[in-house]
């Protein structure tokens, strides 16, 4: 499997003696939203920054806001073990950072600097990782909710006479959390099943089953969804401290008679409910499909008596939001920009858009919980996802000169 892609980052204290003001460049991020946007991700190629910044190197560099401060930031690689014989940028890929715009703030302005000092790790805020220990699950999360799927192993046949657990299913789980770092590892150290009681971390309460769980996909031919079983390949692109990108894919299976293969990539961002997923189905025989992204109907465990609230509104956003007796509220959500209509099927909410073969679908799935103290009720909920959707469609522009 592909190793992650190159992170190196920066000290958090502005005043740090490591940090000293060299040569730097200028970015400039601008957006049209009057909106605020907490936790924007600014992402620029690498090159840009060689350009107006000769010889900068990854671990040398501080990245700072206008007032100074010292912001948190990662380098991609190209490509897996990417060379770079010459030391002049050209094996990385992106650089990426946060700010949270105001409400009216439509532009800001950072700088990136050269420092004389190795610039010690940020804390890791988003990260994802292949899990063979738990029968070949693959899990991820940031500050926000955590997430898992399920591999082949889960879904071969027991032995006889063996308690193996058995699931096929390319639903996506949800793990929810009440704290900012990571849990996943924390979790899965615990033991199967423990981490099912909220111990003050969080817990995992949601039901998968044989439904599209938070966000899985399906082939929809007017009334029938036609699924993938478990993911058979995994590539880890990027692992924080910003942001993880991730590469999930499922063998071919018969939708209604034409055979269907999927692979998905996963971006997962620090400070987002949602992750953006781009599904890029391949067939052959049709011009284009229909792909249906949904939303289990029964999402809570055994007990709890749900109260479950679904709406559905342009441009795409499917919502519900479940009150549980003991467990507290939570939220699940997907936006499907080019969404042409709202279904359902036996197991599943669905919301749907057609593709063409080797097309990716962009969406974004996610989840909120009422224990993590931001998100408190329905009303919450269904503002955060207008706002997603509004900033989904209006990307922050961004721009790079030598500063003079």
């Amino acid at each position: 499997m592909s190793p992650s892609l190159a992170i190196l980052t920066l000290a958090a204290a502005a005043a740090s003696p490591l940090v000293q003001a060299g040569p730097a460049a200028t970015i400039t991020a601008s957006h049209e939203l009057d909106i605020e946007r907490p936790s924007e991700t600014i992402v620029l190629p690498w090159s840009e920054i060689n350009r107006a910044l000769p010889g900068a190197l990854i671990q040398r560099i501080a990245v700072k806001d206008a007032a100074g401060r010292i912001l948190p930031y990662q380098v991609t690689n190209i490509a897996p073990l990417a060379k770079d014989p010459k030391n002049i940028g050209i094996a990385y890929g992106e650089l990426i950072f946060q700010h949270n715009f105001a409400a009216g703030e439509k532009r800001a302005i950072f700088t990136v600097e050269k420092i004389d000092t190795v610039a010690p790790p940020f804390p890791v805020k988003a990260l994802a990782r292949f899990v063979p220990e738990r029968l070949d699950d693959f899990a991820w999360e940031n500050d926000k909710l955590a997430h898992r799927t399920y591999g082949p192993a889960l879904g071969a046949p027991a032995p006889a006479g063996s308690s193996k657990e058995v699931l096929v299913t390319s639903g996506l789980d949800l793990w929810f959390k009440r704290v900012p770092y990571p849990i996943v590892e924390r979790w899965y150290n615990k033991g199967h099943d423990h981490y099912h009681k909220d111990e003050g971390e969080g817990m995992d309460m949601y039901n998968v089953g044989k439904t599209r769980g938070a966000g899985g996909t399906g082939v929809w031919d007017g009334t029938v969804l036609f699924t993938s079983k478990n993911f058979t390949g995994w590539k880890v692109l990027a692992n924080g401290p910003v942001r993880a990108v991730f590469e999930l894919s499922y063998d071919s299976w018969d939708a209604g008679g034409t055979a269907v293969s999927e692979v998905k990539r996963f971006t997962v961002d620090a400070g987002h409910y949602l992750d953006r997923i781009d599904s890029t189905f391949t067939f052959a025989g049709k011009p284009g499909i229909d792909i249906a992204v949904g939303l289990n109907k029964t999402p809570t465990d055994k007990g709890q008596t749900p109260q479950i609230a679904v709406s559905n509104k342009a441009p795409g956003i499917l919502m519900q939001w479940v009150g549980q007796a003991s467990n507290g509220a939570m939220g699940t959500a997907v936006i499907l920009p080019s969404a042409t209509g709202f279904t359902e099927d036996p197991l599943n909410h669905l919301v749907v858009a057609p593709v063409a073969s080797g097309m990716p679908l962009r969406y974004y799935a996610g989840a909120a919980w009422s224990r993590s103290g931001e998100i408190l009720t329905g009303q919450d909920w269904d503002r955060y996802l207008v706002a997603a959707a509004a900033r989904a469609g209006n990307p922050v522009k961004v721009s790079v000169a030598a500063t003079p």
